[in-house]
């Protein structure tokens, strides 16, 4: 299951882990990437929380916690080569993966639909 967030923040849902990256349009708008930090692993986090950063030539962004939980994965294949955000932000370049607390928050996320009507 593919969920989105108005914060440009994607989630692929499998069980009840959620692996998270940022949309193509965000990495879009963001520009080349020239650093990517991530949280640890184990850490947990509240829904809107701060928990990684990017910046790019342009500007430093926040990523934020989709839903409540605990970061069991992070791709460190993105803090060493930030600029596979922008190549394929939708597919090898996620940021980390979440153990949601609770699974079924996920069903008031965006669906692709409307994350596109959003970005329209």
């Amino acid at each position: 299951m593919l969920k989105f967030t108005e914060e440009h923040e994607w989630l692929k849902i499998d069980g009840g882990v959620a692996t998270i990256g940022i949309t193509e349009h965000a990495a879009g708008q963001l520009g080349d990437l020239v650093f990517v930090e991530l949280p640890e692993v184990g850490a947990t986090f509240s829904k809107g929380e701060s928990c990684a950063t990017v910046e790019s030539v342009k500007a430093a962004s926040d990523v934020y916690c989709p839903l409540d939980g605990e970061i069991v994965d992070v791709n460190q294949a993105i803090v060493d080569d930030p600029a596979l955000v922008n190549s394929d932000p939708q597919g090898k370049a996620w940021f980390f993966k979440l153990k949601l607390a609770d699974p079924s928050s996920a069903d008031a996320l965006l669906d692709e639909a409307a994350y596109k009507e959003l970005v329209g």
